[in-house]
């Protein structure tokens, strides 16, 4: 006997349900604005009574755009009394829902172009890009409140400065804009993203706003500043934090050599380095210094070796540290990581209209990161740096 085969398209099925779920929201809403106006006027349609506060004049369509796709709503009009509906906020078009979903795509990575797909995909409507950029102002507010907070991690022993260049369009030529980012590792031992502003190029001046903003709003207790050499942030940190040591970073100082380096002799030079932190006190670190510029001199590498001895000596800073924190502390692969987030986001935009987009970006990145088990994963014992008194110098 054969049997009845019922194939069903699912793709058919599928779009019924949500035109059945759009059709529910629709009527559910016009029921509630129908009642909304019967609460105001204080009568039902076509109601005469001697309490009634207002009069019908119709009605008008409007569009809204929900998570169960494009509704129309059919507004009521009074006489004698305004209708304000509790419903949805006067010119809105979008639900609140909508519209986080729409600023989180943007914040998160999605191209404005990709965005556009996914929400005609979505909820059958494509937005425009300036609507993206009057939502994202929305959620700027926000990102501006958190960039300004108060430091309340109490003191913060170790700092880690950079600065990432963004392009901007000024005048229709393209410039690059800094933006001068800060972490550090409180008294507790956890990461915390303390801010990001705006420089227009990494000098003196720029660096001393920045750390005078930081500290006007509570950054404390430093005792480690981490970075890339540059000259304005040395003077800047020497104003602003005179007892803070600094830490040039070592891989920024291997990549230093290595631009005199022939290709072929990098990986033996990188060897050769690397041997110099690796030993168990700044005396030691010293002397291997100096071996390997004599080494370097005979591979007829002597620019690679004025290097060696003449910045070697600012990237030992953290042997005056707890020997548990050396690895943690004598790099900036920390902020570098932040860095990479930051500029895989930022690529997909590739240039801003000003440097305040480009700032406001990059915080939305950083919070996000410092809202993950980034912020919340311990990241050192401080317990070693309280043995150690705030005058001691325990390098060798």
């Amino acid at each position: 006997m054969s049997e009845k085969i019922v194939q069903l398209n699912e793709e058919v099925i599928k779009g019924q349900i949500k035109e059945l779920v759009r059709g529910s929201v629709e009527e559910t809403l016009n029921g509630l604005l129908e009642e909304e106006s019967k609460k105001l006027t204080q009568a039902a349609k076509y109601e005469r009574n001697e309490v009634r506060q207002g009069y019908r004049s119709g009605q008008y369509s409007r569009n809204l755009t929900t998570t169960s796709g494009d509704v129309t709503l059919q507004v009521p009009r009074l006489k004698g009394i305004s209708f304000e509906t509790a419903i949805i906020e006067r010119y809105r078009r979008r639900e609140s829902s909508v519209e986080e979903a729409l600023i989180e795509m943007y914040l998160a990575g999605v191209s404005v172009r990709r965005v556009e797909d996914i929400t005609e995909a979505l909820w059958g409507s494509k937005v425009s890009p300036a609507t993206i950029s009057e939502l994202n102002k929305k959620a700027y507010v926000h990102i501006e409140d958190w960039r300004n907070r108060p430091l309340q991690g109490g003191k913060y022993p170790y700092v880690y400065v950079d600065g990432i260049y963004l392009r901007r369009n000024w005048g229709g030529e393209y410039e690059n804009v800094s933006i001068l980012v800060a972490i550090a590792v409180n008294e507790d031992g956890y990461r915390e993203v303390l801010g990001a502003a705006e420089g227009m190029k990494e000098d003196k001046a720029s660096w001393i706003s920045f750390f005078q903003w930081l500290k006007g709003r509570g950054l404390d207790g430093v005792k480690l500043i981490v970075g890339d050499k540059c000259l304005g942030m040395l003077e800047a940190v020497g104003e602003v934090y005179p007892e803070a040591k600094y830490q040039r970073c070592i891989v920024h100082f291997y990549r230093n050599v290595f631009s005199v380096v022939p290709r072929s002799k990098v990986k033996l030079v990188s060897k050769m380095l690397k041997a110099i932190h690796a030993q168990e006190s700044k005396a030691a670190a010293l002397a291997k210094a100096r071996d390997v510029a004599d080494a370097l001199r005979s591979m007829k590498l002597k620019e690679a070796a004025k290097k060696v001895e003449d910045s070697v000596e600012e990237t030992l800073a953290y042997t005056s540290f707890p020997f548990e924190h050396w690895t943690r502390i004598r790099t900036n692969n920390v902020i570098e990581r932040l860095n990479r987030e930051i500029r895989r986001r930022t690529r997909v935009v590739g240039s801003f209209p000003d440097g305040n987009s480009a700032l406001m970006l990059v915080c939305a990145r950083l919070r996000h990161v410092a809202g993950t088990q980034w912020g919340n994963k311990k990241y050192m014992n401080m317990k070693h740096l309280e043995a150690i008194p705030d005058n001691a110098d325990i390098a060798g």
